[in-house]
């Protein structure tokens, strides 16, 4: 029985894996643009109050 050749399926495998890494980076690196300021939170302070005890 005939192995497959590893060679192209290595570089794709790598390939994969750099895009993987780039992409969370990017994604993990990226930051909120208007952070919440103390007028808006004190505006909205029951905006985590749920109708349950």
């Amino acid at each position: 029985m005939p192995q497959l050749n590893p060679a192209p399926w290595f570089y794709i495998l790598i390939l994969v894996w750099l895009t993987l890494i780039l992409l969370l980076t990017k994604v993990l690196s990226s930051k909120m643009h208007a952070l919440p300021t103390k007028q808006l939170l004190s505006a909205h302070s029951n905006f985590w109050l749920w109708p349950w005890p």
